[in-house]
């Protein structure tokens, strides 16, 4: 099966660094992989509200269907966030709760679909210790398991200003093999004694 793959930019600042360091990833695909670039920043999705149990319908928001539409047809899911308070922008965290809309709207069949494709994340964090992004490589890798997709992992960066991770020459190495490596199936550790 050919590659298909989604990078979706969740900075609140276009060509962050975050975006810098993608881009450098998906230039190492081989030349015939699709890519396809959208910005959630354009793409806006408002809060998500959870009417599953609602007697109304569930109403679909503008930009929603051609989110759910680019996601479901990408083999390869890039979530490209810088870390923001530990975790994920707040627009990559509003995309994958629509995944909690899709799960049943329009179609029952998104899990089933999800499943044994790839998810992977690209973020720069402002701080020396990578340890800091865990919240944020953990909310991706339990996301993939509970879609029952594979796990590439996240490409970490250090960068403030736009341009600096790109002297981060540790990321920049690992930029270049980022994507070359076996994405491996999610799955839930034991967490409970």
């Amino acid at each position: 099966m050919d590659r298909s793959f989604l990078f979706l930019q969740a900075s609140a600042r276009p060509g962050g660094n975050s975006e810098q360091l993608a881009r450098l990833a998906a230039g190492q695909l081989p030349a015939a992989t699709e890519r396809r670039w959208l910005d959630l920043a354009e793409l806006r999705l408002p809060d998500y509200v959870d009417t599953r149990h609602a007697e109304e319908p569930w109403p679909e928001q503008e930009n929603e269907e051609s989110l759910r539409r680019a996601t479901l047809a990408a083999t390869d899911i890039v979530i490209v966030s810088p870390l923001y308070w530990y975790s994920l922008s707040s627009s990559a965290k509003r995309h994958l709760d629509y995944w909690s809309k899709w799960l049943s709207v329009p179609d029952p069949g998104f899990r089933a679909a999800m499943a044994g494709r790839s998810l992977w994340g690209v973020t720069a964090v402002a701080h020396r210790e990578e340890a800091v992004a865990r919240p944020l490589v953990l909310t991706l890798h339990h996301t993939a398991a509970c879609m029952g997709m594979d796990f590439g992992g996240v490409l970490l960066g250090n960068g403030t200003r736009p341009g600096q991770v790109l002297d981060d020459e540790r990321a920049v190495v690992r930029a270049r093999t980022f994507f070359a490596r076996e994405a491996r199936p999610a799955r839930f550790p034991d967490l409970v004694e």
